[in-house]
């Protein structure tokens, strides 16, 4: 129990590198600056490495939140592989964010901080990836944004990822998803706070994005099974009413309004297909074993995204997971998903695609 609850509490390590990097955006940003936490060692041949894009309000301990995957005899087992989760760029966990230094003014860039892409992200990861030596990336896997990340990484750099897991994420952020990000930050946007020079800023506003948030990772149908009322009788004061409440009031005291509202431009700027020809030509490039998974109550990432992505991925398999629990099924069912996964590297293993894991 002692060396579980340790994986789960390991140190946060920082990468800083002085080299500038240019942004889809035109922007250059003057150096790079990753958090990071890995569990694991890299073996001789340094290809042994599990690699694992978190998702939107996520953070680099890939133990505590996918704890279902990542631990001691479990699926990702840090005595096994070397595990590697990076916080991302624009979140508030470490890594460069909102309220980080800009050099060029010497304060926090707040508002000014620029648009980071998945694509953009995946470049800064990679000048981690060499200075850890690490040279090829047995498992690549990512749900949500932290499939968009793991997708562009395996157009970018073909050779790069071995085995690719997608799970509940597209090749390009949807109309839908896009209008769900944009309410958000109109919530966030509304409140008088807003642009304060202050990681407090818009604090309602967020309380309020991460409520509007809720309705789309779950469905009608948890909220009538968890939420509804068995008094008849009631007029007010409902369940369902202190559920986004608490949700709102749990999400600000752990993130901050800027790293929220960064983000979700960065999931909305997600298209493969961008400077590549179109969203086919570049899923083409991909050379990874990929397994692709859906979650059948999904209405934020509906499975015909993933169902897009495996008919376009080179010799992709598609599978589906009945769910009551909508997007947030890529996190709850961890057990469905740790099955998928044994199946899927056990195959690899029997066809010796990969000499040592």
């Amino acid at each position: 129990m002692k060396r579980e609850s340790n994986i789960k509490t390991g140190a946060v390590k920082k990468f800083y590198a002085k080299k500038s990097i240019k942004l889809e955006s035109g922007i250059i940003l003057p150096d790079i600056e990753l958090a990071y936490q890995s569990w694991g060692e890299l073996n001789e041949n340094k290809n042994n490495v599990v690699w694992i894009f978190h998702a939107l309000t996520a953070n680099a301990n890939a133990a505590d939140w996918w704890h279902g995957l990542v631990g001691y005899k479990k699926i990702f087992d840090p005595e096994q592989y070397f595990i590697i989760c990076v916080n991302m760029p624009g979140s508030c966990y470490g890594s460069i964010n909102a309220l980080s230094i800009n050099r060029e003014t010497q304060r926090p860039y707040y508002g000014s901080f620029p648009l980071i892409t998945p694509r953009d992200m995946i470049r800064m990861y990679d000048e981690l990836r060499i200075n850890l030596g690490i040279q090829s990336i047995a498992i690549g896997i990512g749900g949500s944004m932290g499939g968009m990340q793991a997708l562009e990484w395996s157009i970018e750099q073909p050779q790069l990822i071995k085995q690719l897991v997608l799970i509940a994420t597209n090749a390009k952020h949807s109309a839908w998803g896009i209008a769900f990000n944009t309410a958000q930050r109109m919530a966030i946007e509304a409140d008088q706070t807003w642009l304060q020079e202050t990681e407090y800023a818009a604090i309602n506003g967020l309380r309020a994005a991460r409520a509007i948030a809720i309705l789309s990772y779950r469905n009608y149908y948890p909220f009538k099974e968890t939420q509804g009322e068995i008094n008849e009788d009631k007029i007010n004061n409902f369940k369902a009413s202190s559920y986004q409440y608490y949700q709102g009031e749990k999400l600000v005291l752990r993130f901050n309004a800027y790293a929220y509202y960064s983000l979700s431009k960065s999931m909305d700027a997600h298209n493969v297909g961008r400077n590549r020809g179109g969203l086919v030509q570049a899923l083409q490039l991909i050379k990874a074993r990929t397994m692709v998974i859906a979650i059948e109550s999904d209405i934020l990432f509906p499975p015909e995204e993933q169902l897009y992505l495996a008919h376009n991925i080179p010799n992709a398999q598609f599978k589906l997971i009945d769910s009551p629990y909508g997007h947030d099924g890529f996190l709850i069912e961890y057990k469905e998903i740790e099955e998928l996964l044994k199946q899927f590297t056990e195959k690899t293993k029997n066809n010796t695609l990969i000499k040592q894991l």
